[in-house]
């Protein structure tokens, strides 16, 4: 059975692209929780509002509304912050983008993930606005640096797996 991973770090930072290597080269399944949300509701709420003619314009314009989009999710998560990590897990092995601390905290202390990994690029790209992402780094088991080239971030995944498997193995 394959270990359930929480991918978290600040927007533009690389989760899907770490996701994405884990997929590839380890079997893991993923969706984008953004993906995941604006299948389930996010499209249904915001669709007349914003004349949305489709889930994937919804979706292709979530960056523009990010704010937004972290508050219709902590809503879904009433009064259970744990629920939709638990609908993700239920389907896939990563949950990829985790933005608020309070469910982060009710999916750790309930058991929903096995590790938390946090993507960082902040050589590159500056953190974003605490309105739209409550976690921190040091929430984290382990950090994955994005700084360098795609070849690094991969070996950096790799590594970190190897570790991971032997950690888990003892």
């Amino acid at each position: 059975m394959k270990l359930k991973l929480l991918v978290i770090g600040h927007g533009r930072h690389g989760k899907d692209t770490v996701c994405e290597i884990l997929r590839d080269t380890y079997g893991y399944s993923f969706e984008s929780s953004s993906k995941f949300c604006s299948l389930q509701f996010i499209y249904n709420d915001l669709k007349d509002k914003y004349g949305y003619k489709s889930e994937e314009e919804c979706y292709a314009d979530r960056h523009n509304h990010r704010q937004e989009w972290y508050e219709a999710i902590c809503d879904y998560n009433v009064p259970d912050p744990a629920t939709l990590g638990r609908e993700m897990f239920n389907a896939y092995d990563i949950y990829c983008g985790l933005r608020n601390k309070k469910e982060f905290h009710a999916m750790k202390n309930t058991g929903v993930f096995d590790y938390c990994i946090w993507v960082d690029r902040s050589d590159h790209l500056p953190p974003e606005n605490k309105n739209s992402m409550s976690l921190e780094q040091w929430m984290s088991d382990f950090t994955i640096c994005n700084n360098g080239t795609l070849k690094d971030l991969e070996f950096n995944v790799h590594a970190l797996i190897s570790h991971i498997d032997s950690y888990s193995a003892n």
